[in-house]
């Protein structure tokens, strides 16, 4: 691989902690979701900000795709949803909803964009074969 980009974020105290990237824009508490054990839901967690990053990079990815298939879209959205549960090995798992909306286009040819956005995302090639990714989309405007 071919650096382009590197950043740096540091974490102290794990998921009731704090994060920093190295120039300062990222300065977070995080703190255990309810659902884990918790004492609310208000503060950012590790899957919060990876759904943050992996639905801001398919997107772009998306955008890419469209740009380069000189197809006319209107202003695409990608949510994604991450999920982390136990696997039998008593380990932890992620698993990853992404819903990519694309107006202005057939969900044949929404379909088609985003199964080409999957094999371009960076977030998507290192998860591949890891995490459950399951792609749906939509053509609302």
């Amino acid at each position: 691989m071919r650096t382009l980009y590197t950043t740096t974020v540091t974490a102290t105290g794990g998921r009731n902690g704090h994060v920093r990237s190295e120039n300062g824009i990222l300065d977070l508490e995080v703190r255990m979701p309810k659902s884990l054990g918790g004492a609310n839901d208000n503060y950012s967690n590790p899957e919060m900000l990876f759904a943050a990053g992996y639905s801001a990079c398919f997107d772009s990815a998306l955008s890419r795709v469209i740009k380069l298939a000189n197809v006319q879209t209107g202003e695409t959205t990608v949510t994604a949803s991450v999920s982390i549960g136990q696997i039998e090995n008593g380990g932890f798992a992620l698993a990853v909803q992404l819903h990519a909306n694309i107006p202005n286009v057939s969900l044949e040819v929404a379909k088609s964009l985003v199964d080409k956005a999957h094999q371009v995302c960076p977030y998507s090639n290192a998860t591949r074969g890891n995490i459950a990714v399951v792609l749906t989309v939509s053509n609302n405007n």
